[in-house]
């Protein structure tokens, strides 16, 4: 490799490596909160500098166990620009807070692990850098000590973390005893080269669909997700925005070890499109801003996970690109969401017809087979499915705009798909029509929702529950991590006069 090339694949490293030391040196820093907070800016904005210059460089090895892929280096600028992002709203946010120079510590922390985990191509390296973010998060989400919701949420998500800590290091084992290497480029050609996988790494690969439900919050392990309301706002969006979504990067990291995991690939699809539509019912419930994009993010995450397991993995990694900007948009933008919801109300829109209710997905499947091209049919029905609801409307001229929309978003997802990702799809038809049938499922309850919101009264009592699932999860992990704690009590605040 020549010099400028060898100089812009370093410029992977770099990002991961300035917010990493930023974070020891901000651990250690005892003085005011300003110098702190400068400090972290200009080593976010030096490792977004870096993370540009890496969509550059070649894919080469870095160092052992690190590789930077494009699909890679395009999300670490994204992570760069969102941690910018927050550091800069949780300035202002936490202003007059004590112990902000340990908020940006931990926050850089975060950041360096994400960017770590990007460039992963060893087991340990994967292992190290996620559970690494996992401890830096939970000084986030316990910043404020005196709430006890926020201390359960971490509790239950140390659970959860140290569960997947330990599926993952089974995976590995498995890996390197089958493979004889922990590189994942390794795994990926030893796969190749076999043309099918052997038990211990179709276990292997059960094993990582695990490690990813736990990280990622699929239902029935959803709770803390949730609960990490209690947690500043700009850790919501860090949360909800960036970190929850490493479970699509870590699925389409091992695509070689899914492919033919048929099992694997099936559990994915099963528990990926119950979390969708589950959570989706449950979002319909809820009425403060914060906690309802809390269950739209379980709800993304279930089509992430539903994804990955059809073998759409390009389709993934768009999906977590969009679902990343427009998460941090409306968490950092609650407010605004809340005076637009009451605009909303005073309206009082009519319920649509059943008549439309029927009508909207033929029309919507006849704009997507009109622009999407060469998808696999089932994709095309889901797709209209899911455009469906923005044709339920009564007026000629809001159907032109509700169809101009569904046509726009349907070019954007085919352009979109075309980006050259270094990707391969591997679409898995059997798969494909189960999620057709989910989908459908889904669209009827809402269409009888809007039909007879009394119809499926005994849906709404158990989806207003949350199903009761968070409950039984909260007593097994107390049960089998106990746990007892005093909140802090805040310090006293001196009185002025």
């Amino acid at each position: 490799m020549q010099t400028p090339e060898l100089l812009l694949s370093c410029a992977a490293l770099l990002p991961a490596a300035l917010m990493l030391l930023a974070a020891v040196g901000l651990s250690w820093h005892r003085g005011a909160s300003r110098p702190a907070w400068r400090a972290l800016h200009r080593a976010t904005a030096l490792g977004l500098l870096a993370a540009l210059a890496a969509l550059a460089a070649p894919a080469e090895p870095l160092l052992p166990g690190l590789y930077p892929t494009l699909l890679g280096a395009g999300v670490a600028v994204l992570v760069q620009v969102l941690g910018a992002v927050v550091g800069v709203f949780s300035d202002r946010y936490l202003d007059g807070e004590p112990r902000q120079a340990r908020y940006a510590a931990a926050l850089a922390a975060v950041l360096g692990g994400v960017q770590l985990l990007l460039l992963a191509d060893h087991w340990l390296v994967l292992i190290a850098a996620w559970a690494g973010v996992g401890l830096a998060l939970e000084r986030l989400l316990c910043f404020y000590a005196d709430r006890p919701f926020a201390l359960l949420a971490a509790h239950k998500k140390r659970v959860a973390d140290r569960a997947a800590d330990a599926l993952l290091i089974a995976a590995a084992l498995l890996s390197w005893h089958e493979v004889g290497s922990g590189s994942l480029t390794a795994l990926a050609t030893h796969v190749q080269a076999q043309g099918g996988l052997s038990t211990p790494l179709q276990l292997a690969a059960a094993l990582l669909v695990g490690a990813v439900v736990l990280r990622t919050a699929l239902m029935p392990v959803h709770g803390w997700l949730i609960q990490v309301m209690e947690a500043p706002t700009p850790v919501s969006a860090l949360l909800h925005a960036g970190v929850v979504n490493l479970g699509g990067v870590v699925l389409i990291r091992f695509a070689p070890l899914l492919e033919p995991a048929a099992p694997a690939r099936a559990a994915l699809v099963v528990l990926g499109l119950a979390t969708a539509l589950g959570a989706g019912l449950v979002m319909l419930t809820r009425i403060s801003i914060k906690v309802r994009l809390a269950w739209s993010t379980v709800a993304q995450m279930g089509f992430m996970a539903l994804e990955c397991g059809l073998g759409l993995y390009t389709l993934t990694a768009l999906h977590l690109v969009g679902h990343s900007v427009y998460k941090a948009h409306a968490f950092l933008a609650a407010s605004d969401a809340v005076r637009q919801t009451r605009r909303r109300a005073l309206r009082e829109p009519q319920s649509p017809r059943a008549a439309v209710l029927l009508a909207a997905p033929l029309l919507s499947l006849a704009v997507v087979l009109a622009v999407s091209g060469a998808w696999p049919w089932w994709w095309t029905g889901v797709l209209a499915l899911a455009w469906a609801p923005l044709l339920w409307v009564s007026a000629l001229p809001q159907l032109a705009t509700g169809l101009a929309a569904t046509a726009l978003l349907t070019g954007i997802t085919r352009l979109a798909h075309a980006l050259p990702l270094g990707l391969a799809d591997a679409p898995h038809d059997a798969l494909g029509l189960l999620a057709l049938a989910g989908m459908t499922a889904l669209y009827a309850v809402l269409a009888t929702l809007q039909l007879r919101p009394q119809a499926l009264l005994a849906v709404r009592r158990w989806s207003y529950a949350g199903f009761y699932l968070d409950e039984f999860y909260t007593r097994w992990s107390l049960r089998l991590w106990p746990r007892r704690w005093t909140p802090a009590v805040p310090a006293p605040q001196p009185v002025t006069r």
